[in-house]
């Protein structure tokens, strides 16, 4: 059997000390999460997170930089996660259709990032955000160490 290995992308858009979240259920004390995805076969991860930002909340991007590398080796199959900083270039902010989602955003919005851990979020990654994103552009080994 091969090892699978999954490659997932998110994406940070802040503006005016706000950033872009979607309302899922991503564990079962938090619904609220970054955008993003899977890398689908064929597909370079600036046109994976490009595409999933706008799947999912009606925002076009660009990438701006790279933000963090890890690893999350517990998550079947292995994960691989990468965080883009964006840019917002057009689009409006609207829910999607979810109609091939498993699990269906029900809302988007730019929330103040001083709310982010009423939002569900990790002090540390609030902290992280907050500080501008210090050591951008590392590998950070597991998820768990940017707070997500």
């Amino acid at each position: 059997m091969s090892n699978l290995l999954q490659v997932r992308v998110t994406g940070v858009l802040v503006e005016q000390d706000c950033i872009l979240l979607v309302k899922q259920n991503v564990t079962p004390d938090r619904e609220w999460s970054l955008p993003g995805g899977r890398v689908e076969q064929g597909e370079t991860l600036e046109a994976a997170i490009v595409r999933e930002v706008e799947e999912e909340t009606g925002i076009a991007t660009t990438v701006s930089k790279l933000l963090y590398l890890c690893d999350k080796p517990d998550a079947s199959p292995s994960l691989i996660h990468i965080t883009f900083l964006l840019k917002r270039i057009g689009g409006e902010l609207r829910i999607p259709s979810n109609e091939f989602d498993l699990n269906p955003i029900s809302d988007v919005a730019m929330v103040s990032i001083h709310e982010l851990v009423a939002h569900g979020f990790s002090e540390k990654f609030m902290a992280i955000v907050q500080a501008g994103f210090p050591e951008a552009g590392s590998y950070q080994g597991l998820k768990a160490n940017i707070g997500l």
